[in-house]
């Protein structure tokens, strides 16, 4: 039986949110170190704040100053902020912002380099990481500029469901523009390919939704679903994916017709995402489909008006790590039976 565990970098997210706490209240479990060993990219001096906010005394992370230096059976934390760092709870604060920044930043070099295994990350406030100086688009938009990827699926996961969606954070105004055959096709292939290789589905069923109340009633309230949604559906059906639909968003996730299926496509971020949470809020992970490599996040956001309250429900984030950790082993047998496979021979009369 292998010894490897895998090895978790986890982003500290907003320091005056709940994000050291649920990270806290994860590890103070200590099963979790039996299949892997978390590096928090983070601070000392935030930790122990929080620790004394939530009156927390049985629980200590492993201080050290690289990936080399981590313990398999502790919380390791590597500090990458300096002492002049001042924590407010419940408060969205510059500092906030950049302490988050710098975080992530070093968990994604030490990601490219190879020295963590998965990557996990705390909620930030994207407001904090907009200044002269700061000028972040989002987790999404950073992996995908620093691993060169050009394409992503918004997956919402969770034991009941999983959600993707065409159109992820944008106006509601601009939904229908971006809803293209070739824009549903594009986020179908990542969806289709993340179930097989992420997790470990064979033959996917995708379920897909229409765009319109009612799907459009066959035209009636709108004419996306006939011009658009179903073309594409065809198309991926000749490609070898089996998506079905489209689906009135209301009736699919009133009934149970979303069991009947692997994953889930909405055509914008409220259509499915709200029943996702509505359903799954405090078990669900947030997955970065399509990126090389694994992105997951709680479903939750910084949840200041809870912050240093010991209120804050760990269930999330420990899913995401769970989750994290899961998929980097699915890949990796995937890889494996992929790997040489039989050749194939035309064979004539």
């Amino acid at each position: 039986m292998s010894d490897f565990k895998v090895r978790v970098g986890i982003t500290q997210g907003d320091i005056n949110g709940i994000s050291y706490e649920v990270i806290i209240k994860t590890f103070q479990d200590n099963r979790i170190f039996d299949f892997c060993t978390p590096v928090v990219y983070g601070s000392p001096k935030v930790a122990a704040y929080h620790r004394k906010a939530l009156n927390v005394n049985n629980f200590n992370f492993n201080s050290v100053q690289s990936v080399d230096e981590i313990s398999p059976k502790k919380a390791n934390l590597i500090n990458v902020l300096n002492d002049n760092i001042r924590v407010e709870l419940g408060k969205a604060s510059q500092m906030a912002g950049e302490a988050a920044l710098l975080s992530l930043e070093q968990a994604v070099k030490d990601l490219q380099a190879k020295k963590i295994d998965v990557l996990v990350t705390a909620p930030l406030n994207r407001e904090t990481t907009q200044s002269d100086t700061l000028n972040f688009k989002g987790h999404t938009q950073f992996l995908m500029d620093q691993f060169k990827t050009h394409e992503t699926l918004i997956l919402m996961t969770s034991e009941m469901m999983k959600v993707g969606v065409v159109t992820g954070h944008v106006p509601l105004r601009d939904v229908a523009a971006l809803v293209t055959e070739e824009n549903i096709l594009k986020k179908l292939r990542i969806l289709n390919k993340s179930l097989m290789v992420d997790f470990a589905i064979r033959k996917p069923r995708i379920a897909v939704l229409g765009l319109n109340p009612h799907a459009g009633d066959s035209g009636v309230i709108g004419k996306e679903e006939i011009e658009v949604i179903i073309p594409a559906i065809e198309k991926a059906n000749k490609e070898g994916i089996l998506a079905l639909g489209p689906f009135s968003a209301d009736g699919f996730f009133g009934s149970d017709s979303f069991t009947k299926f692997d994953a889930i496509l909405a055509m914008y971020h409220d259509q499915g995402i709200a029943p996702f949470k509505a359903l799954n809020f405090d078990t669900g992970v947030n997955y970065t489909a399509g990126l090389p490599i694994i992105r997951t996040t709680p479903d939750h956001g910084t949840a200041y008006e809870i912050a240093g309250m010991d209120q804050a429900s760990p269930n999330s984030f420990r899913e995401a790590i769970y989750m994290a950790c899961n998929i980097f082993n699915n890949r990796k047998l995937y890889a494996e039976i992929s790997a040489n496979p039989l050749p194939t021979y035309e064979v004539t009369d």
